[in-house]
């Protein structure tokens, strides 16, 4: 047994999950989401929680196990409570602002970088280098807030670029250290 999978997943109050057949709805407060799962694990609601079950042993079915149980547990915690990641801008001149459903990032290229903002996600700058990507998919978020940091990865030497929030950035020394 998947040592993920066997988990049950607790639905919160406010809450309400659907099960047809092996699609999955979840609606809470902040939305719903929807996730079509494969005929090869099977889905019990039980109480105020969700066990996942598997049809047969077959290797790519235990995969599925504990992928359908994980993604679940992300779309119940979105429409509970949200997701969201934290992206810092360093370095001199480098800013962002949002106007309408476009991110305007100033990186030092020759002009700006426009990012249109998908559907569903929120973003939020606050004193021009701080970056907050909201949302209720996981994995839309990641992504976005990726997609970001590509634009200007952190550089080593300065220390300039875009970075996550909570992201350790190993500094080396520049080549007038080693001499004497």
């Amino acid at each position: 047994m998947s040592r993920i999978g066997k988990i049950p997943v607790s639905v919160p109050q406010g809450v309400s999950v659907s099960i047809n057949e092996q699609t999955v709805t979840v609606k809470g407060p902040k939305g719903t989401m929807i996730q079509t799962c494969s005929a090869s694990v099977s889905f019990e609601l039980k109480d105020s929680s969700i066990i996942i079950g598997r049809n047969d042993e077959n290797k790519q079915t235990k995969a599925f196990h504990g992928l359908y149980r994980n993604l679940i547990n992300n779309m119940i915690i979105g429409v509970f409570k949200g997701f969201s990641k934290t992206l810092l801008i360093t370095g001199v001149g480098y800013k962002a602002e949002v106007k309408d459903n476009i991110l305007i990032l100033s990186l030092g290229y020759s002009s700006d970088v426009y990012m249109i903002i998908p559907q569903g996600i929120l973003v939020a700058v606050e004193a021009g280098n701080k970056v907050k990507v909201s949302g209720i998919n996981k994995q839309q978020i990641g992504e976005f807030a990726a997609n970001i940091r590509k634009f200007r990865p952190i550089e080593p030497y300065k220390g300039k670029g875009i970075r996550y929030e909570n992201e350790f950035v190993r500094r080396k020394v520049g080549k007038k250290a080693g001499v004497k």
